[in-house]
């Protein structure tokens, strides 16, 4: 029967009417290439006319008038008695566990007191295995050199976790019970994990100056978002029928809470904590810059000095510190749900193992106390020598790789940095604009319009225009490359269960590394250039966009697929033309996530030559009369980051994206689908 016939057949009696044939509308991948082919004519004739370009040491009016606002806005009362009481509670847990109490040489308690009682903590909150973890990374800080500014990151961590807890639970708890609450928190959230990291910093040193302080206020800030977000959606998502059957039995909203919500949801709020702790660390690493106590001061030294060694010990024991965070309080949640569902061992026995484990414990405190062995941890020199090999290993490592490394750069910048950025950066500001604004809107539809308007208006007002494009530019860039690696690994890992099984572990543990780690060996082999946070950026994005293209291709309905086969398709053809389209929000919603990642990335590239946005933050920390450029170029990153934000998720919503899904990617963000959503991530890997 030909298909006219087909259509000309009357509907049966009873039968559902036929759909309305659709439209077929122009493609939105040639309407974004007629724009850019538009733009790129126009741009042909007005190349370099009104740039708005501004030298790195220049400021404009507006920048001195933000200097003198911010020169007035520290050594206010509130200001000098927040710093003096968290200054005092550093200063305790200094002279508690890192720092000398004179006139004794060591700390109240040495480091055989902390080690021990650190392992104890461990078996308590969760097992052998994490205890003898915990015990092996505390040993390592001391023998390869770095024990007081390892204890002392920890300080700043421990302390700023233990203030995100005190604030953000209330808040969850208010996120978790209350539907406008959750709007307006939801917000703010979205608000404050959209800015990078590095961003903080501007915004803090004008209020606290540097120092501990400052430290603990910037990593409070950027750690808050995880715990409050993940454990508003634990209580939020407690079973309606566990709540209904409280309900009936009359017990009011204070006891529901208490008595079904928090305890059903505790799981999840104990993974909070995890993405708190893990953010927490990453942040206490970058404020080293602000001279924040801990392993970010060596770090920076060595990546300011663009020396291998002496930043490569530090690195790797930021890295141990993280995976051994990020395992307890991983094993604590495991072992929280399981003991909540009456199962791990007997309570009276593990109390009384608990009471006798910690007879040695006290016993190696006091030890700790009167012997100097005990109390100062004993120079191996093992930092020294590995500093040492380690520069040799890399330096015949970059001259034997140096053609190659060079190669790659030379190519990646001829064809696409520096095209894009003569497009971007030297097109009349009203131009780019113009462009942007309908390239958002061809991508995201209408309602990418006003957030785009807003947020390009912004930019252009802060004066920072040129080195936005920059920064948008090299963003761009490295999330085409993130994407290509999230397209291989990622179509690699939904095709093969061993791909899965083998990688998705790394990456698991990539996204516990801080993102100031990944700039040691990137900066190693490609010098202090752009491009050297563009392949940090490349790595430090990749995990997160990787996973979300795996679960997104496997989540594709294998009766497709099934079908695809059956009509004699190759593997070739069941990837473009199958699962890919199927997967298409999966993979929208992944670059929104190396778009986001890429940023902060970029932004802390300002350290190693980047320039542009990272650079004006940098040089207002660092200067006092730049602060108000530093504030600019601050604020031009946040508008940066919400414009990328809104436009992928308008037009991830075009690609058929639930809200659910949407909820899926901010969770990605900080690392959490695989604990949440077991069911979706990992195909039960």
């Amino acid at each position: 029967m030909s298909a006219a016939t087909e259509e000309r057949r009357p509907v049966e009696p009873g039968a559902a009417p036929p759909p309305p044939e659709e439209k077929r509308s122009f493609p939105r991948w040639a309407l974004a290439l007629l724009v850019l082919v538009v733009w790129i004519v126009v741009w042909s004739f007005t190349r370099g006319h009104n740039t708005l370009y501004l030298a790195g040491q220049d400021t404009t009016d507006l920048h001195d008038k933000l200097s003198d606002f911010g020169s007035h806005l520290g050594g206010s009362g509130f200001t000098e008695g927040l710093a003096s009481l968290l200054n005092g509670i550093i200063e305790f847990f200094q002279h508690l566990f890192s720092v000398p109490v004179r006139p004794r040489p060591a700390p109240t308690v040495g480091w055989l007191g902390v080690v021990a009682l650190a392992t104890w903590v461990a078996y308590a909150v969760a097992s052998w295995r994490i205890a003898l973890l915990v015990l092996a990374t505390f040993l390592s800080f001391g023998l390869f050199g770095y024990w007081q500014d390892s204890i002392d990151l920890l300080i700043v961590t421990g302390v700023s976790v233990g203030f995100a807890v005190l604030i953000g639970f209330p808040l969850a708890i208010w996120l978790g019970l209350s539907a406008r609450a959750a709007r307006g928190i939801t917000l703010v959230l979205d608000l404050l994990q959209t800015m990078p990291t590095f961003v903080y910093l501007i915004f803090v040193v004008q209020l606290f100056g540097i120092g501990a302080p400052a430290a603990i206020i910037c990593t409070l800030a950027y750690a808050l978002p995880p715990i409050v977000r993940i454990a508003g959606f634990g209580i939020r998502e407690v079973s309606p029928t566990a709540i209904e059957a409280t309900d009936s039995l009359g017990q009011t909203t204070w006891q529901r809470l208490w008595n079904v919500q928090v305890p059903m949801a505790r799981s999840t709020i104990i993974l909070g904590l995890n993405q708190t702790t893990l953010a927490a660390l990453s942040m206490a690493i970058i404020a080293g810059y602000i001279n924040g106590p801990g392993l970010g001061i060596p770090v920076l030294q060595g990546l300011t000095q663009n020396d291998f060694g002496l930043s490569l010990v530090p690195g790797l024991l930021i890295v141990a510190m993280g995976i051994m965070l990020d395992r307890t309080t991983t094993a604590a949640s495991e072992r929280s749900e399981r003991v909540a569902r009456g199962g791990g061992e007997n309570p009276r026995v593990r109390r009384l193992t608990l009471a006798g484990l910690f007879v040695p414990v006290l016993v190696a405190i006091w030890y700790s106390r009167y012997s100097l062995n005990a109390a100062v941890f004993p120079d191996t020199g093992w930092a020294r020598h590995i500093a040492l090999k380690a520069d040799e290993w890399m330096d015949s490592i970059t001259s034997s790789i140096d053609g190659v490394t060079e190669a790659f750069k030379n190519f990646i910048t001829t064809i696409l940095l520096n095209p894009m950025q003569d497009l971007l950066a030297n097109s009349p500001w009203w131009l780019t604009f113009l462009g942007l604004l309908v390239l958002a809107i061809v991508i995201g539809g209408v309602r990418a319009f006003l957030p785009t308007v807003i947020c390009l208006t912004g930019i252009r007002f802060l004066d920072l225009w040129n080195d936005s494009m920059v920064v948008l530019n090299m963003t761009l860039v490295a999330t085409l490359m993130v994407m290509v690696l999230g397209l291989i690994f990622g179509v690699w890992m939904a095709r093969s269960r061993t791909a899965d099984l083998v990688i998705r572990p790394l990456l698991d543990a990539g996204q516990t590394i801080p993102a100031f780690v990944y700039l040691i060996p990137v900066l190693a082999l490609f010098g202090p250039t752009r491009f050297t946070a563009i392949v940090a950026a490349l790595v430090y994005a990749a995990p997160a966009a990787i996973k979300l293209v795996a679960d997104g291709i496997r989540g594709v309905n294998p009766g497709s697929i099934e079908a695809s086969r059956s009509s004699g398709a190759t593997v070739w053809q069941e990837i473009t033309k199958v699962q890919l389209p199927m997967a298409k929000s999966s993979l929208v919603m992944a670059t929104n996530q190396g778009l986001l990642y890429v940023l902060a990335m970029v932004v802390i590239g300002g350290l190693v030559g980047a320039g542009a946005l990272g650079y004006d933050v940098v040089l207002g920390i660092a200067h006092a009369d730049k602060w108000g450029k530093g504030l600019a170029a601050g604020l031009s990153i946040v508008l940066l980051g919400i414009m990328i934000d809104r436009v992928a998720r308008a037009a991830a919503a075009r690609a058929g994206a639930s809200p659910a899904e949407g909820e899926k990617s901010r969770l990605y963000r900080i690392g959490l689908l695989k604990s949440v959503f077991p069911s979706t991530a990992g195909g039960g890997v």
